[in-house]
């Protein structure tokens, strides 16, 4: 009666048949919707997406502009045009995934002031917004965010009036695609907003060097951290594994005086210090492998560099041409051969080489399914040696991770379901001893915890918290294997994420 795999098919099938299926089955307009196969790369994004949805009042719209790319939404065509706001696609800022694996694709609308006006999600692979939840459920998530600012903190859950965080509500069933919407939304909005002086950029304190007239060699300097690699492979960009890489490039900083005099050797570092004006910092960036270009094959003289990224904070800098200088060699014994190199220049005073940053480089992810591409970020983490910087490493204090946050504002339901699957466990094992305290006329050491447990499975972890496995979340746990581990996703929701751990632990 208490075997292992009945207990354990009871349990589950419980919280199975708990899940909302009460809900009508709605058309999914916008699951796997097909989207014109130029977006990523037309100039004229309004011509292919329905901007006047999201910025009601505007009538005209300008092509991309900025890196990342938006457009400028006015109210007429005439020379008297008046700037009334932007829209954005959000793979064109960000590849944030939803549960499935892949990004919902939202169209975004923001006023002048920085308030959102409109949204309209053109694609999405949410299994569960196909058949347990209607579509319509994310649209009322997403018309939450009209007339908040996005200089305003905004969470899924509860208002935090304290601590000056404004929530919204999540949608039950389906926390991991909200938590990775909000994400996508505030992100978005961020980083047009810093583009286009809605939100200020933050001034950091500049660095000041420790210099002993060492020279490092190449080995030395990838151990100590000086330089760094970013590698990405054919399979997370959505083509066959295989033994080269899609693109390996190595990077550092060129701005303290004993980095950069042992990679580019004395003259060309005193060359370069030469034509940097103050506040403006320096890095190289080598490719080592790959067929792919770090620099793209559509640069144009007065171009973007759109293919990389330096960020810092919520800050993120992009480079034009003149913001580039031929990299003749590196000078550091051991360095390795490369095929491409540039240094690149920050010219603004809101970074500062003291504090950590990252290098990014952004691409394409082809689906495999679909041949649709997106867009996809990879980045990499760099901060400079505690021992190169006078009073080592400044204080940075990182905001949590939203998943973070979950686990923090649901830490009491989070180990009373803990406390039961423990319960369920000890049960088990022994179900012997049970089995014997029972009687013909008391069974109630059996029924009492069957029934108990049965209950709570249903209406707490079942109704109130849809905590019920699926094969969605199997579904998931293989395109991440296949394409690109993250351990986030599966965090966001505390309740399934302990729930197949138990299920995998007692099962084997």
């Amino acid at each position: 009666m208490f075997s292992l795999g009945s207990r354990l098919a009871a349990f589950c099938l419980a919280l199975v048949l708990a899940a909302p299926l009460w809900v009508p089955r709605a058309h999914a307009g916008a699951y796997e919707a097909e989207l014109p196969a130029n977006l990523a790369t037309t100039p004229d994004m309004c011509a292919l997406l329905p901007c006047t949805e999201v910025f009601p009042g505007a009538t005209h719209f300008s092509p991309r502009k900025g890196q990342p790319p938006y457009v400028e939404a006015y109210d007429n065509d005439s020379a008297q045009k008046k700037l009334l706001g932007y829209v954005m696609l959000s793979t064109d800022i960000t590849d944030t995934p939803a549960y499935s694996g892949k990004p919902v694709v939202t169209l975004i609308g923001m006023d002048t002031q920085g308030r959102f006006v409109g949204m309209k999600v053109l694609k999405h692979s949410e299994p569960i917004l196909l058949l347990g939840i209607p579509e319509s459920a994310l649209i009322n998530f997403n018309n939450q965010y009209i007339g908040k600012s996005v200089t305003d903190t905004i969470e899924v859950g509860p208002s935090r009036p304290d601590e000056n965080v404004i929530g919204v509500d999540a949608i039950s069933g389906a926390t991991v695609t909200v938590v990775a919407q909000n994400q996508v939304v505030m992100a978005s909005g961020s980083a047009v907003a810093r583009q286009t002086g809605i939100i200020a950029p933050t001034v950091r304190e500049q660095p000041r060097f420790v210099t002993t007239g060492q020279t490092y060699d190449w080995a030395q300097l990838v151990k100590m951290g000086a330089v760094q690699q970013l590698l990405v492979k054919p399979e997370q960009v959505g083509l066959p594994r295989g033994p080269e890489p899609f693109i390996e490039m190595w990077f550092g900083d060129l701005n303290q005086p004993d980095v950069g005099r042992s990679l580019l050797g004395k003259n060309s570092f005193e060359s370069l210090r030469s034509r940097l004006k103050e506040g403006e910092s320096a890095m190289f960036v080598i490719k080592t492998g790959g067929q792919e270009s770090f620099k793209g094959s559509g640069f144009v003289r007065g171009g973007i560099f759109d293919r990389v990224q330096v960020k810092q904070g919520a800050d993120s800098f992009t480079f034009r041409d003149l913001d580039s200088l031929n990299l003749y060699g590196l000078e550091a014994a051991g360095a390795p051969r490369y095929t491409e190199s540039s240094i690149f220049i920050i010219r603004s005073q809101a970074f500062s080489a003291a504090y950590p940053w990252k290098f990014a480089f952004l691409g394409n992810r082809v689906d495999r399914a679909t041949g649709h591409r997106s867009f996809a970020v990879f980045e990499s983490k760099y901060w400079l040696p505690a021992d190169l910087l006078e009073g080592g490493r400044p204080k940075v204090q990182e905001p949590d991770a939203p998943w973070v946050r979950i686990w923090k504002s649901q830490a009491l339901p989070i180990s009373l379901f803990a406390l039961l699957l423990i319960a369920v466990t000890v049960v088990y094992a022994f179900r012997e001893r049970l089995t014997r305290l029972s009687t013909h006329k008391n069974k109630w050491p059996v029924n009492g915890f069957k029934y108990t447990f049965w209950a709570i499975s249903i209406f707490w972890i079942g109704f109130g918290y849809m905590a019920q496995p699926s094969i969605t979340q199997v579904l998931t746990w293989f395109h991440s294997v296949l394409f690109q581990w993250t351990w986030s996703l599966f965090l966001s929701d505390p309740f399934i994420f302990l729930f197949w751990i138990f299920i995998i632990v007692t099962a084997f």
